[in-house]
């Protein structure tokens, strides 16, 4: 498929945006589940592994190719391994922090994508825009310091996550119209299995509990398939709202995660953030609505 194959058609993008919010924080609330007992080298391997499972006989069945430029194969193994590191933060900050907060600091995310939008694929981001970014960011500041009073240096692993998956997001915008979306995440899927499954021989020692294995319950394997599953799909509808939309566009549709975080992280963990988060948040979220409001005004216009 080639670059001008698919046109950009914002509204279907922000839609296929709003299901991957919904289905990305019920995967890291199953993962904050297993994190007690299931090591992360394993969490990672079977959610990759469901993946490549469930894609592979999806491209045969629906004869789509498998074939890829060498520059789009390049890309693929980069986005993979920017995957890998972003859900393996994620993983490991939720073994400490509440889902709520965990979900919301991350979300400086969207303040860096809109800055790479801007500066690396030359999209137009508004000096209103860059406003709304700040203010969000002062918001995501007010959710760490409780936190990071609470568990130290772990409440920090968020903000690496939101570098991660803003680089993997930027990535995924570079190939999103040049190769079919299952087609990718499926050879996504092979390549970090592979990727994962080199780790254990050459670092299992160095890395203790992380690269251990164990024998899951049966409850545990069903949840870890089921992981695998949610993260599978949230990322396809990630990958195709790109086809339709530009980073810029997107960004802010993500802060919803944050209050379906919060509903899940109470009702599953009676977790709830306290007064200092809740205003952050508050102001987050409010930044988020403002840029949609702005790349709303934007779009009627032109």
């Amino acid at each position: 498929m080639t670059q001008t194959a698919t046109a950009d058609r914002p509204s279907l993008g922000i839609l296929l945006m709003l299901g991957f919010c919904l289905l990305a924080p019920m995967g890291d609330a199953l993962a904050k589940l297993l994190g007690e007992t299931i090591p992360l080298g394993q969490l990672l391997l079977t959610r990759f592994g469901v993946q490549a499972l469930l894609l592979i006989p999806l491209v045969l069945f629906t004869a789509r190719n498998f074939a890829m430029s060498a520059r789009v194969l390049k890309l693929t193994a980069l986005r993979t391994v920017l995957h890998i590191v972003g859900i393996g933060a994620m993983f490991t900050a939720l073994r400490y922090m509440p889902l709520a907060d965990t979900v919301a600091i991350a979300f400086v995310m969207p303040f860096i994508m809109l800055l790479l939008g801007k500066y690396v694929l030359g999209e137009e981001v508004g000096p209103r825009r860059l406003i709304a970014c700040i203010v969000g960011f002062i918001g995501t500041l007010f959710v760490i310091q409780p936190s990071f009073a609470a568990v130290g240096a772990p409440a920090l692993l968020p903000l690496l996550v939101a570098l991660v998956f803003a680089l993997f997001m930027l990535v995924t915008r570079q190939v999103a119209k040049d190769v079919d979306p299952i087609s990718m995440q499926a050879v996504s899927g092979v390549m970090a299995c592979v990727i994962l499954g080199a780790l254990y021989p050459l670092f299992g020692g160095m890395m203790g509990g992380a690269l251990a294995t164990v024998t899951p319950s049966q409850s545990e394997l069903m949840l870890l398939l089921l992981i695998g599953s949610l993260g599978t799909f949230a990322h396809l509808l990630m990958t195709w709202s790109l086809r339709f939309a530009p980073s810029a566009t997107l960004a802010p549709m993500q802060y919803l995660e944050i209050p379906v975080a919060t509903v899940i992280g109470y009702l599953i963990f009676r977790d709830w953030p306290n007064g200092l988060a809740q205003l952050g948040i508050a102001i987050t979220i409010a930044s988020g609505l403002y840029i949609i409001f702005r790349e709303n005004r934007t779009a009627r216009a032109a």
